[in-house]
């Protein structure tokens, strides 16, 4: 796969069949919109394109607008990397890019800068000036321009219809299995483990304190959660338990990322760490004293186990 920066690199690749979104998560439903295009393009001996955005259009068109993402642009690039596509193009989008109309980004962008001859969109994608075009539009603009366009179809996984949005309210009630099931894999954080208040460790379960390397990534509903843990330079997954909240036990103000890496007692201070969630366990609570509390962590940690060992 090759990947171009279209405001840094300006070679037109080969004639293609291409598909454009956001991509945020790389879920189910856009694996699958991007396996039609490398099925039709492999027929139809053309090259296979994904077309993506380095910042989410809503960043620049709403400067304060705060993102809650699935996935930062490394990592939404290193997941579409593995769909066996030959081109990854990833546009700058600022307010000249947005004030394009869908014909005019089609022609513009899509056909002279890119060469998509055929052109695949999700079924509820829209692009353009404003988005006020739909699909009927899109295949209008395509008959003049020389572009075929046809449209995927949604999918759903255990009744619910995959879209980056449905991804986020299920994370954000904690709901990491459905999250999971709909992206097909784990749903992650990653960052730096900086140093905390050593609570944790006072009780006998010493955390790693996560700070979040992008601070626009969602993060899960607070709560405890059964995770899997990957260490930087480590080939193993870790098991362990994360706390998300703000420690109301002990008059906390502030949300921590904590999570207690089982059967581990290294210094990994300054190291990259990434969660992936498994299983929520319970929601964030008060307890009357730190020996409550405790026997908590205790049922916590079984119950956990139990989860991480299936």
């Amino acid at each position: 796969m090759k990947t171009i920066f279209l405001n840094r690199q300006v070679e037109r690749p080969v004639s293609c069949v291409a598909t454009i979104g956001f991509f945020d998560g790389v879920h189910l439903g856009h694996r699958y919109i991007i396996s039609k295009v490398v099925e039709y393009a492999r027929r139809e001996g053309l090259a296979s394109m994904v077309v993506t955005f380095e910042r989410h259009p809503r960043q620049v068109l709403h400067s304060d607008w705060c993102p809650q993402l699935l996935s930062t642009l490394d990592e939404k690039l290193e997941q579409l990397s593995q769909t066996g596509i030959d081109f990854l193009v990833v546009l700058q989008f600022d307010e000249a890019m947005a004030s394009l109309s869908a014909h005019d980004f089609m022609h513009d962008i899509l056909w002279q800068r890119l060469g998509v001859k055929v052109l695949v969109t999700g079924y509820d994608n829209r692009f353009g000036h404003n988005r006020t075009e739909g699909f009927d539009d899109y295949v209008r603009y395509g008959r003049e321009i020389g572009m075929a366009v046809v449209q995927g179809d949604p999918i759903e996984v255990s009744s619910i219809r995959v879209s980056s949005s449905k991804v986020r309210r299920l994370l954000a009630e904690g709901l990491v299995e459905q999250a999971a099931e709909c992206l097909g894999r784990p749903y992650m954080l990653s960052g730096r483990v900086v140093c905390g208040e050593h609570i944790g460790r006072e009780m006998g379960f010493p955390t790693a304190n996560l700070q979040l390397a992008d601070d626009g990534k969602l993060i899960p509903a607070s709560g405890v959660y059964a995770v899997k843990v990957k260490l930087e330079g480590a080939a193993e997954l870790y098991h362990g338990m994360m706390n998300i909240g703000s420690r109301p036990t002990f008059g906390g103000q502030h949300q921590t990322l904590e999570t207690h890496i089982f059967h581990f007692g290294g210094d990994i201070y300054g190291q990259q760490m990434t969660v992936l969630f498994v299983s929520r366990l319970r929601s964030e609570k008060r307890f009357d004293s730190r020996e409550a509390l405790m026997l908590q962590l205790e049922s916590d940690l079984h119950q956990a186990e139990e989860k991480l060992a299936k």
